[in-house]
């Protein structure tokens, strides 16, 4: 066992103390590398999820947990991600590499795991690596995305230990229904005024009409768009898909879906959710997006205008309830306001594919 203060203090980390002498503690149970943690700060993770890194013995880490006030379902969450992340460290998805974790709170007051620091950046935020620099380089970061998006829909669930991680019969059944449902828990919510997008009914009553009735089960990420990946900075490839709190065992074409919806529709256009790369306009146009997943694909996408309609609706009423929870003061403002406008281009776009534009 390493040496560890007697009464190592909280250390305040983004909005929850990190005690070092319990983690060191763990670390030491788990035959990781022993030492005093140090350089403890915290990173942007895109959820209310805490993710801090710190260094022991030479190694880097990255500790995720759920938020200082834990969520109802954030031990569920966390825990499905250590599932999740650990069987992938066998397959060749970009994803971050898992390293240790617990399910026992007692340790840090909360489930939560380490995994290995990721070498790259978020470019839905900035865009100064070397890769980024040129249209060529971006119009390449454009296909990684979808390229790292292929090779997690073509990994086999069943064989890596995903088998019981999701319910995938039935999964597009479900679909409808769950989300209707969502968008009612929110309908009374204190000063929200009601959508702008119009009915929910008439683009609800399209999807059950032209289900599909096939539908090959796969890892399905479940928000997957340039914010939730790395990049490399030396090439225009994924270095890691990232923020797995949604991911289950569904259909994976939904997970192109949701790229088809927020693509831009004309060229030089931006991309839906305003990134830093989807800005620049220089993201292959969007028939070259798909025409690219299909190549490294074996999935029928015969029916992708279907998921891009699901992805549409799915995520505009998501983002249309942090506009609600701001109306009653539980969420920004400015969020919920930028989140409603993403909605209303989501409903718009679901309208033009519904209409064959």
């Amino acid at each position: 066992m390493s040496p560890q203060p007697a009464s190592a203090p909280d250390t305040p980390v983004g909005t929850a103390p990190i005690e070092t002498g319990a983690l060191g503690d763990w670390m030491d149970g788990q035959d990781l590398p022993g030492g005093a943690i140090t350089g403890l700060r915290p990173i942007g993770g895109g959820t209310q999820n805490i993710m801090v890194r710190f260094e022991r013995g030479g190694v880097s880490y990255v500790l995720r947990r759920g938020p200082r006030h834990l969520r109802p379902n954030t031990t569920t969450v966390i825990t499905r991600e250590m599932t999740l992340l650990s069987a992938l460290s066998g397959t060749t998805v970009p994803h971050p590499r898992f390293v240790a974790g617990t399910d026992d709170e007692s340790v840090l007051g909360a489930v939560f795991y380490l995994m290995e620091p990721v070498d790259g950046f978020n470019a839905a935020e900035q865009l100064d690596a070397p890769t980024a620099a040129t249209a060529e380089g971006r119009t390449r970061m454009g296909y990684g995305l979808v390229d790292a998006l292929a090779e997690l829909g073509a990994v086999d669930h069943t064989r890596i230990g995903l088998g019981d991680f999701g319910r995938p019969e039935g999964f597009l059944q479900r679909q409808v229904p769950r989300w209707l449902a969502e968008f009612d828990r929110y309908r009374g919510t204190a000063g929200y005024p009601g959508p702008e997008f119009g009915e929910l009914d008439r683009v609800a009553d399209w999807l059950e009409r032209y289900r599909p009735t096939d539908s090959r089960p796969g890892i399905l990420h479940g928000d997957y768009h340039i914010a939730n990946v790395m990049y490399r900075y030396d090439s225009p490839v994924v270095a890691a898909i990232v923020d797995w709190e949604m991911a289950t065992i569904g259909d994976p074409l939904l997970d192109l879906g949701v790229l088809s919806a927020i693509w831009p529709t004309e060229p030089g256009g931006a991309e839906l959710y305003e990134s830093a790369l989807g800005a620049t306009g220089d993201l292959p146009r969007r028939a070259a997006m798909i025409d690219r997943y299909a190549a490294a694909s074996e999935r029928d996408l015969s029916a992708l205008d279907w998921y891009t309609v699901l992805a549409c609706f799915k995520l505009g009423i998501i983002l249309e309830g942090t506009y609600a929870r701001s109306c009653a003061g539980k969420a920004p403002r400015a969020v919920g306001e930028r989140l409603r406008r993403y909605a209303n281009g989501l409903f718009d776009r679901a309208d033009r594919v519904i209409a064959g534009e």
